[in-house]
C-alpha cells in the first residue's frame, strides 16, 4: 500500500502569494503517480493562486471557505463543496476573499510539473 499523510509527510512549498502547496501524487509528489497530478492547498486569507494557464486539464475542489475562482472571462464566487473543471490553456487563477484559510485540492493531467510555480517562486506571477 501507498499512503500519506497530506499534513505529516509533505512540508510542501510556500508561495509567496499566500498559499502553501503539497502535491500528493505527481512528477514532484510525495507518491509519483503515473497519470496525473493531485494536491492539497492552503489559502490564507487573501491569498491567491495567480491567473496562469498551462497544457494540462484541471480541477478545484473547494473543501473548507470562500473565494473567487476566475477561468478566462468569467470570475464567479466558490464556497466549500464547489468543484470547478477547468479546460486546458484556460486562463485560471483563485483568491481566498474570506477571513479564514481556505482548503483546496487540485487534480491535473497529463503530469508535469507547470510551469507557474517557477514563476511564481521568481515573483514573475503575482
Amino acid at each position: 500500500m501507498k499512503k500519506i499523510n497530506i499534513f505529516k509527510d509533505i512540508e510542501g512549498m510556500e508561495f509567496p502569494t499566500g498559499r502553501r502547496t503539497r502535491v500528493m501524487y505527481g512528477e514532484n509528489g510525495a507518491i509519483n503517480g503515473e497519470y496525473f497530478c493531485q494536491g492539497y492547498v492552503v489559502l490564507y486569507p487573501g491569498g491567491s493562486i495567480p491567473l496562469h494557464d498551462h497544457e494540462t486539464i484541471e480541477t478545484y475542489t473547494i473543501i473548507k471557505g470562500e473565494g473567487e475562482m476566475t477561468i478566462g472571462e468569467e470570475t464567479e464566487a466558490v464556497k466549500e463543496g464547489d468543484s470547478v473543471y477547468i479546460d486546458r490553456n484556460l486562463p485560471h487563477g483563485l483568491v481566498n476573499t474570506g477571513t479564514e484559510d481556505m482548503h483546496m485540492m487540485f487534480v491535473y493531467a497529463p503530469k508535469m510539473v507547470v510551469d507557474h510555480w517557477a514563476q511564481e517562486m521568481s515573483g514573475e506571477l503575482k
